[in-house]
């Protein structure tokens, strides 16, 4: 088949590859969040301590990075003053370790069903604290589509068969802190030219979640715990529930790294279509035609809001590509015209 056959197989290949990162990271995301609602649900597991779980989630990852850094050196540290790290790596430690907290104690209060109907409101989040730190530029049709996503969320909450008002303020703040923590990462690390892989990541932010998360426990959940005499805990289930959220973070960095992040967005979209379809049919939550019509109405929105992220980025690089050629171009006009002096 010659070069032809070859280019084909190498797109095949390449697609294959694509599929496959998407896949692991779908398993991974879709395991950690059924995993931590049975642990948190008091109707399965019964241990319903979201900061202790997170924490113990923060152990591991910490530990596990340690290792892998300082022990084994299969990654090599990121060079980090005490000033950037006290400036940039605390700031957005504070944020993931409330995203967490927040999110793992709407378990307890919702369905996963329609904690993910929720979730469709991160990119109006994201795109709102980026035009109020002005790292997004304001454009009406993008905020008509964001208003058309928060329409279809609000659609959604108005049909869920188990409301709880406590448990969706959780999650709104939950994606209201992740959705800031996300801004604050490219305003206070990537601009500066730093970039954390998953493991230098949790080296960094992991002992930091558990510095903030300590305050909350020692009032909320450790006098509870003190008096909880019959809890044994299981190494099994906790251990293999943070080596999941481990494997999760590193799927994360897969998946960006070999794709984009545009691609988890998309896949995003898919797994959560999965966890809606899994909470109705496996355990046994109510899902409503109001539901699934006003998260529709969202999945449309985030669609569109992909779709028009798409578009930016290839406009973005054909300029790119343009720019490069006219560079090109007048560097040999510029070779032509020094060969001809020199004649």
């Amino acid at each position: 088949m010659g070069k032809g056959g070859s280019l084909s197989d190498n797109v095949i290949k390449s697609i294959i590859l694509s599929y496959t990162y998407v896949s692991i990271w779908i398993f991974l995301s879709f395991t950690v969040i059924v995993y931590n609602k049975y642990i948190l649900d008091k109707k399965l597991y019964n241990w319903p301590f979201p900061i202790s779980l997170t924490m113990i989630h923060m152990s591991f990852c910490a530990s596990l990075a340690f290792l892998l850094i300082k022990v084994f050196k299969v990654v090599e540290p990121v060079s980090m003053s005490k000033d950037l790290y006290i400036s940039s790596v605390v700031p957005i430690g504070a944020l993931y370790s409330l995203s967490l907290w927040l999110s793992n104690s709407a378990y307890i209060y919702l369905s996963v069903s329609f904690i993910q109907m929720l979730k469709a409101l991160m990119p109006v989040a994201v795109y709102s604290i980026g035009v109020l730190f002005k790292k997004e530029s304001f454009k009406t049709d993008t905020m008509i589509n964001m208003v058309s996503i928060s329409f279809g969320v609000a659609i959604a909450a108005y049909g869920e068969a188990k409301f709880d008002t406590w448990g969706v303020l959780l999650q709104l703040g939950a994606v209201a802190f992740e959705a800031t923590r996300l801004v604050l990462i490219q305003i206070l690390l990537t601009s500066k030219g730093i970039t954390l892989n998953p493991i230098t990541s949790l080296y960094y932010v992991a002992p930091c979640c558990l510095v903030f998360l300590l305050v909350p426990w020692i009032f909320v959940e450790y006098p509870i715990l003190k008096q909880t005499s019959s809890f044994e805990f299981n190494f099994v289930v906790f251990g293999t529930n943070s080596f999941c959220a481990f494997a999760l973070n590193l799927a994360v960095f897969l998946l960006v790294g070999k794709t984009s992040a545009l691609t988890m967005n998309v896949g995003g979209v898919v797994k959560d279509w999965l966890l809606i379809a899994f909470s109705w049919s496996v355990i046994k939550d109510t899902v409503t035609p109001i539901n699934l019509f006003g998260y529709g109405l969202a999945f449309m929105g985030v669609a569109y809001y992909n779709h028009a992220k798409l578009q930016a980025l290839k406009a973005k690089e054909a300029e790119k590509k343009v720019a490069q050629a006219d560079v090109e171009a007048h560097r040999l006009q510029e070779e032509n015209q020094g060969e001809g002096n020199d004649k």
